[in-house]
C-alpha cells in the first residue's frame, strides 16, 4: 500500500458510482434526447451526487455518456480514467441487461458473487444501475429494457497492476463499490480483494494455500511448494483479515509467508503488520533469544538492536534457531485465531529468498 500523506484526505467516487452516472446521463438522453450536464444520482446510503460528463453522443436508438473518475487522495489504479456507458434499446420485456465494453474484465472463474461469462460489474454498482433506469423509466413512462455496456478505455493495461488476473477476472477491470465512495487509503478493499481470492480458490477445490506478506515471500513460497497462481492469497499486512475469513471459510491448509520483520508481529500477537501499527518488539525478542540461549551479551544486543534483519543475523552467527522459533510462535497465533479446521505451516524468508524459519507443527 502506498504510503499515506499527512493532512486530511479528499474522498473520492467509486466506478460503479461513475458508470451509474454516466447510464443516467445516456438513458436520459436516450428518452429526451439530450444529455444532464452535470447529473445527479442517488448513492446506496441515500446520498445525492452530482458528476460532469467528459463526453457524450446520442444516436438513432442508442446514447453515450462519459465520467473522469476522481478518486480523490487515494492511489487508485483508475484515478482520472474516463468511465463510459452506451445505453441502448432492448428486447421488450428484457429489462436491464450488462455487457462489459473496452476495458472491462468477463469473469472467467467460479466464486465470485457474478457468473462464470458475466462482465465484471459487480452487484451493488449493477443494483444502482437498475435503480437509475427505473427511476428515469417510471419519470417518463418508458419500460426500461435497455442494455448497458460499461467501458473503460485502457483499462486492460490497468488490470495489469490489480489482483484481477489471479481472481480469474480476465480482460480488463472490474466495476467496483459498496456505498459509491472512495475513502482514501482504506483497508476495506484490501480484506474485500483477500476475501475474494478465498472464495475463489475454495471454489476451484484449492486445498493448499499461501497468504504472503509481499512479492518476495509469495514468489518464494510458489516456488517451495510449486503452487498454483489461484492458490496465492495476497495478504499482504492484513494478517488478521485472512485468518478470520479462512476461519468461516476453510482451506484445508494455509501456509503463511514472510520476512522475519513482519512475521516476528504476528508471533507476538499482531493481526495487523503495518508499520503504522505495530511495531516489532526488541524486548519481547530479548526474551525469545534468552529462552533460545543466547548469553548476557547477545540478549542486550537483541534489545538495543536497529532492525530485526540485525537480530536474525546475530542469532545466525550464535547458532540459536530464532527463525524456526519465530515461525512456531507466528503458527501459535494463527492457529488461535483459526479455531481448528485449517492446518498451518509458517515460512520466514530473507531478502536473497532464503528460507530462515519454518513451522507445520
Amino acid at each position: 500500500m502506498a504510503r499515506k500523506p499527512e493532512g486530511e484526505l479528499r474522498r473520492g467516487w467509486t466506478t460503479g458510482a461513475c458508470a451509474t452516472a454516466a447510464t443516467r446521463a445516456a438513458y436520459a438522453a436516450l428518452l429526451t434526447g439530450g444529455f444532464p450536464d452535470p447529473v445527479e444520482i442517488t448513492l446506496p446510503k441515500g446520498r445525492r451526487v452530482s458528476f460532469s460528463l467528459a463526453r457524450d453522443r446520442l444516436g438513432a436508438d442508442q446514447a453515450m455518456a462519459a465520467i473522469v473518475k476522481d478518486a480523490g487522495d487515494d492511489p487508485d489504479v483508475t484515478h482520472c480514467a474516463l468511465i463510459m456507458a452506451t445505453v441502448r434499446r432492448g428486447a421488450p420485456g428484457a429489462g436491464v441487461s450488462f455487457r462489459a465494453g473496452e476495458g472491462v474484465g468477463t469473469v472467467t472463474l467460479p466464486g465470485l458473487p457474478l457468473g462464470v461469462g458475466e462482465p465484471a460489474i459487480n452487484p451493488v454498482p449493477r443494483a444502482m444501475m437498475r435503480q437509475t433506469v427505473a427511476e428515469l423509466a417510471a419519470e417518463h413512462g418508458d419500460a426500461g429494457d435497455v442494455d448497458i455496456e460499461i467501458a473503460i478505455p485502457g483499462g486492460e493495461a490497468m488490470a495489469a497492476k490489480t489482483m484481477n488476473g489471479r481472481l480469474g477476472i480476465l480482460g480488463g477491470l472490474s466495476i467496483l463499490g459498496t456505498t459509491g465512495i472512495v475513502i482514501p487509503y482504506s483497508c476495506a478493499s484490501w480484506i474485500a480483494s483477500i476475501r475474494q481470492g478465498i472464495d475463489v480458490a475454495r471454489a476451484a477445490g484449492v486445498r493448499h494455500a499461501a497468504g504472503s506478506t509481499g512479492s518476495v515471500s509469495e514468489a518464494a513460497v510458489q516456488k517451495l511448494h510449486s503452487l498454483d497462481e489461484i492458490a496465492l492469497l495476497d495478504m499482504g499486512d492484513f494478517a488478521g483479515g485472512l485468518l478470520k475469513y479462512l476461519r468461516d471459510h476453510p482451506i484445508a491448509r494455509l501456509t503463511i509467508a514472510g520476512g522475519f520483520a513482519k512475521l516476528a508481529k504476528l508471533a507476538a500477537g499482531h493481526l495487523d503488520l503495518h508499520s503504522g501499527r505495530s511495531q516489532v518488539d526488541f524486548d519481547w525478542l530479548a526474551g525469545i533469544v534468552a529462552e533460545l540461549g543466547g548469553d548476557d551479551a547477545l540478549v542486550e544486543a537483541t534489545r538495543g538492536a536497529n532492525t530485526a534483519g540485525q537480530v536474525v543475523e546475530m542469532a545466525a552467527r550464535a547458532g540459536l534457531p530464532l527463525g524456526d522459533r519465530i515461525a512456531a510462535k507466528a503458527r501459535e497465533t494463527a492457529l488461535g485465531v483459526l479455531a481448528g479446521g485449517v492446518a498451518v505451516e509458517v515460512v520466514i524468508f530473507d531478502r536473497e529468498s532464503r528460507l530462515v524459519g519454518r513451522a507445520d507443527g
